[in-house]
């Protein structure tokens, strides 16, 4: 517990806040004095801290505890619990590891955690989890995110790297001052801008954007969703067919061609097989030229809109952004891919405020001038296990043990998978078509959930143990992606028996004899102590001295400073291709990559290409809509599902899902009723809400209710019921959430 002559802190995905405690209760979060816009979903989080879905000691499924391994299957989700002692926990679960070691092997063990739960550097439980298991052997690994798998396989090959240009994106400062059109496919999101990863301590995205509208930046919002970008004077919506945009694109690229808009003597100095490009753009290799009639066509936009959009990227300062949505559909490596393109004819990238950027609000992270500095963090050891799978690719492991899958050039094998192991994340959130996931979670022998709160994982795990939140918990809000580092005390005492991660792996580490090798011979403490003090050391090497570690305890929080100069995304780069190369196999942008080519894939060529959907509006039945389901604007994922700030946009306890009156009217339906939308997947319910900022033919369901199904329908109103769980291409085998064509009905 914190007992410094200070007003407690605390620091969460959605922002930094300042705690008040009453009776040892948290009875507010009061929004950070540093903040210019704080987000108000951070308070929901303290009605719910005792409530009736808080877990307070270990339980374990009824059936698993008296029938043993593999015997819960179909059971998971319907089976009551049983309370146990930490000790007998602690027990069970090592007996249960050892048995799967011994008689599968450690590839058997797959450590599905996805690493959201906590902002903290050093309870991440991810780490945690990895780390502990790496103690003991290793696991199944998983590669990529949900958010983005398709950028993170293609763009390297591009451009030689994803993360390291995702996180020196261009600045909002630069934007304002030099950028003069802004064309943002899938928009600029303020809602998804006010989270980050490891803590946010103020947020920019609302002001970034509001600082470039006033400077005169003109803004092209190209999504289905009038929402996705803030308006401003000189904002125009482009709404064409969900997951087209690619299409888009290449009308784009072949307008510029065809008109001699391109920048030759850029292309010619910093890019390769552009000429290749061009052959495809020109109709060469499958006889079809993508013009702009050819695009307005798939796009459901006029042509004359695509070719004056292109003259006017060609004679501006451009910046072209891509939401990170866009890789999650059908094929989602394209629209990243043929953007750099795009933006190489226009030959801008490089300078201030201008070329290409990935996912502007996609977090408050993304455009926020900041320094760049390697922390710490808790060391998670060494894998022995060399087996993984692409993140999205679950439920095909669990179906299929010793198939086979592509990824990235290469086959590899679906490890046989008996126990999975769930801390830090929610795979009935993530995974799509999850009546199909709900199946196959009855494969593995058993299962095992850390959680603090009574959700779909840990409904559906076999034995669950209850961790705290960042409120019962000392930590550091660390994080490279922000310049405010703060001190996240421990207001309240751990609620019922629940423990933190780290304290939880050691209980099982000395059941197995390895709690020397898990700690070191260090306390949560004294790894909060070592991480702070390395992180010192590696913020003296960029010229930034932190205060020691009680000095920081005292004050509370820390900012970096910012550098002296807007961050200009591949600024050296351009300065300098051949001193400064990309890490491609030319040094320079492959427009068109030989790597990829040689894979052969026949859903991932060489070059950015237009392929058609599984599913998309082009293809839907006179019935069907396009369903968007995108990021919420009440809670990060299914965070905080259950909190006051979520409960409150849904009166009637169902997401609200937006449809256009046109589509409302066709189907006779009204404003606040109850509908189903269903598909051969599933169903859901949701309440409508009627809407003309909505592209007719598209409804937009945020995800993030909790799964409650009943049957094959959730009836809070989860999209991911509908959602088809398919792999973007065998190159990256992202999510293609967004490709899904929906009924929408009475319910």
């Amino acid at each position: 517990m914190n007992t410094r002559e200070r007003t407690l802190l605390t620091s969460n995905h959605w922002g930094t806040y300042r705690v008040e405690v009453t009776g040892g209760r948290v009875t507010n979060l009061h929004d950070f004095e540093e903040d210019p816009d704080p987000s108000p979903i951070g308070p929901g989080i303290v009605d719910i801290l005792d409530g009736p879905t808080r877990i307070k000691s270990p339980m374990i499924r009824k059936s698993w505890l008296e029938g043993g391994p593999g015997t819960a299957g179909n059971k998971r989700g319907l089976d009551e619990f049983v309370e146990v002692s930490w000790e007998k926990a602690n027990k069970l679960v090592a007996d249960e590891l050892n048995r799967v070691r011994h008689d599968f092997s450690n590839k058997a063990i797959y450590a599905g955690s996805y690493g959201w739960a906590s902002a903290g550097r050093f309870h991440h439980a991810q780490s945690q989890l990895k780390r502990f298991l790496n103690c003991i052997g290793g696991y199944t690994s998983s590669k990529n995110t949900y958010s983005f798998a398709a950028a993170e396989v293609v763009v390297p090959h591009v451009l030689g790297a994803f993360r390291e240009h995702l996180d020196r994106s261009t600045s909002w400062e630069s934007i304002a001052t030099d950028c003069e059109l802004f064309v943002a496919f899938g928009g600029v999101p303020i809602k998804n801008g006010q989270i980050s990863q490891g803590g946010t301590g103020a947020h920019v995205q609302k002001a970034g954007l509001i600082a470039a509208h006033q400077a005169g930046v003109k803004f092209v919002n190209i999504s289905p969703l009038r929402s996705d970008l803030l308006d401003g004077p000189g904002t125009e919506w482009l709404a064409p067919r969900p997951s087209t945009d690619t299409a888009l694109m290449l009308g784009l690229a072949h307008t510029l061609l065809t008109e001699n808009l391109h920048d030759c003597e850029f292309l010619d100095r910093y890019t390769v097989g552009f000429d290749r490009f061009a052959e495809y753009l020109n109709g060469g290799v499958d006889g079809t030229a993508k013009t702009a009639e050819w695009a307005a066509e798939i796009c459901e936009l006029p042509s004359d809109t695509i070719r004056d959009l292109a003259r006017r990227m060609a004679t501006s300062h451009t910046m072209i952004s891509t939401a990170w949505a866009l890789t999650r559909q059908d094929h989602g490596e394209q629209p990243f891919w043929a953007a750099i393109a795009l933006a190489s004819m226009l030959g801008q990238i490089g300078l201030p405020g201008t070329g290409i950027g990935f996912g502007y609000s996609a977090m408050n992270n993304v455009g926020l001038n900041r320094r760049q500095i390697n922390y710490a963090s808790f060391p998670q050891g060494r894998n022995s296990v060399d087996h993984f799978i692409p993140v999205a690719r679950v439920t095909d492991m669990l179906e299929t043990p010793g198939g086979r899958f592509d990824y990235n050039g290469k086959s590899y094998e679906y490890p046989d998978i008996k126990l999975v192991w769930w801390a830090g994340g929610n795979p009935f959130h993530h995974h799509q078509d999850l009546n199909r996931m709900r199946r196959a979670w009855a494969i593995p022998e058993t299962i095992i959930a850390n959680e603090w709160c009574w959700n779909a994982l840990a409904k559906h795990a076999d034995i669950v143990l209850p961790c705290t939140t960042t409120l019962e918990r000392s930590d550091i809000a660390m994080s490279p992606k922000d310049p405010y580092l703060v001190s996240m005390d421990q207001a309240i005492q751990p609620v019922g028996n629940a423990k933190d991660d780290h304290d939880i792996f050691r209980g099982i580490a000395t059941e197995m004899d390895v709690e020397m090798a898990f700690t070191e011979g260090r306390t949560s403490e004294d790894w909060q102590r070592w991480i702070w003090n390395i992180s010192r050391q590696q913020s003296a090497k960029e010229g930034v001295e932190l205060p020691n570690w009680e000095e920081f305890q005292d004050k509370g929080w820390e900012k970096i400073p910012a550098p002296d100069n807007p961050t200009i995304m591949m600024e050296a780069f351009r300065k300098d291709p051949l001193s400064n190369p990309l890490a491609t196999p030319s040094g320079k942008i492959e427009i068109f990559s030989q790597t990829i080519a040689d894979f052969s894939y026949e859903d991932c060529p060489g070059y950015p290409a237009w392929m058609e959907p599984l599913e998309w509006l082009g293809k839907a039945k006179p019935c069907e809509l396009h369903m968007i389901s995108n990021q919420p604007r009440n809670k990060l994922h299914s965070q905080l599902d259950h909190g006051l700030v979520s409960r409150a946009d849904r009166p009637k306890g169902v997401e609200p899902v937006m449809m256009n009156s046109i589509d409302v009217a066709a189907r006779k339906l009204k404003e606040g009723q109850i509908v189903k939308l269903h598909n051969a997947r599933g169903a859901c319910l949701a309440q409508l809400h009627m809407s003309d900022k909505i592209r007719p033919g598209v409804i937009q369901i945020a995800t993030g209710a909790w799964w409650d199904p009943h049957k094959d329908t959730c009836r809070h109103g989860n999209p991911n019921v509908l959602t088809l769980d398919k792999g973007t291409s065998s190159l990256a085998q992202g999510p293609i959430a967004h490709s899904c064509l929906v009924e929408v009905s009475a319910a």
